[in-house]
């Protein structure tokens, strides 16, 4: 029998990919998102691409109601918790909405799942959590270091939240799957990511601009300690992110903790001024970019190590960056 899920934030970039991955696997799941950071027309996207109508109910994490009514009505094995705001700009000049956000939304959702004996939870974590590492690839036991923006700090509290949660004795069980840099769309170019207003990470940026919707990219900082002096991040398609959390409810039952986290990238570092390069080489699509002064937040190089989920999820990236590249460009000309 197929674990009935609760997909929170499930209209948003990850959430959305996720619930079209398990619908097509068979599960049974139920989207909850208040649309504040997400899109609607991602949910008609999941239709078309599943043939079947998801699920949902708008609310939002933070309101104890609404999530006393959603487990009321509901009998859920696993709760996919992906509702969090996550702009690292916009967590450093708004600091106070990310800690009110991020860690009420994460209380609530675990009081909820308490009250009604739901024991199965994946986080959605980040890189962000590991600051700056002092080795790299990063793997799963590196220290957490100071976050570099508010975002990485709500997801380290996070972190420990459910650490000490599983500690006083509950039966909760958590998996943290520590995102590194999604990029990409389904291939059918019927969902990808879809930011409100001025794009804050990479790639929507580059497409936008490719598509003369922005004046021009720019690359913060060409004076790091890097091959070519821009940052330096491991880019991950978002279906291979997707098939994850397909990987993480299969397993959670047979992991050697109630408390584990995974690091999920591909374990190569690509600079940004390499993947801006490397879209134009994939597309043929002439850039207008330039190099500006660095951005607050930012962490100068970070990859994965992500043996630790191959060996115990059974799960490794399979798409290459040049797939992630004309897939993000696929979306974002249908969108025009």
């Amino acid at each position: 029998m197929k674990k009935r899920i609760l997909l929170t934030g499930g209209a948003g970039y990850i959430g959305a990919h996720t619930a079209v991955e398990l619908i097509l696997q068979g599960y049974d799941i139920l989207l909850i998102d208040d649309f504040s950071k997400s899109n609607k027309a991602l949910l008609t996207g999941i239709e078309k691409i599943t043939n079947k109508c998801p699920s949902f109910q708008e609310g939002d994490c933070k309101d104890s109601k609404f999530l006393e009514s959603i487990f009321s009505k509901n009998k859920f094995d696993t709760v996919i918790h992906f509702a969090a705001y996550k702009s690292v700009k916009e967590s450093v000049q708004e600091p106070l909405l990310y800690y009110d956000n991020n860690l009420r939304s994460m209380t609530e959702l675990l009081r909820a799942m308490n009250n009604f004996a739901v024991n199965e939870l994946i986080f959605s974590s980040s890189c962000t959590v590991y600051g700056q590492p002092d080795v790299i690839p990063v793997d799963e036991t590196a220290p957490f270091k100071r976050a570099e923006s508010p975002y990485g700090a709500t997801k380290q509290m996070c972190e420990r939240l459910l650490e000490d949660v599983v500690l006083a004795g509950e039966k909760l069980k958590v998996i943290s799957l520590r995102y590194f840099n999604p990029i990409g769309a389904h291939p059918s170019a019927l969902i990808g990511e879809l930011p409100i207003g001025v794009p804050d990470n990479l790639v929507p940026y580059v497409t936008q601009t490719a598509a003369g919707l922005r004046e021009k990219l720019t690359i913060f900082g060409d004076d790091y300690s890097t091959p070519d002096g821009s940052c330096l991040r491991d880019f991950i398609h978002v279906m291979d992110l997707a098939q994850a959390h397909v990987s993480a409810v299969e397993k959670i039952d047979s992991m050697p903790s109630r408390n584990e986290a995974f690091n999920l990238g591909t374990g190569e570092g690509v600079s940004v001024l390499g993947l801006a390069r490397k879209f134009i080489e994939v597309t043929g699509v002439k850039l207008n970019y330039e190099v500006g002064p660095r951005r607050p937040g930012d962490i100068e190089k970070v990859y994965a190590n992500p043996a630790k989920a191959k060996k115990l999820l059974g799960w490794q990236t399979k798409l290459t960056l040049e797939t992630a590249l004309a897939d993000a460009w696929r979306w974002q000309k249908q969108l025009a």
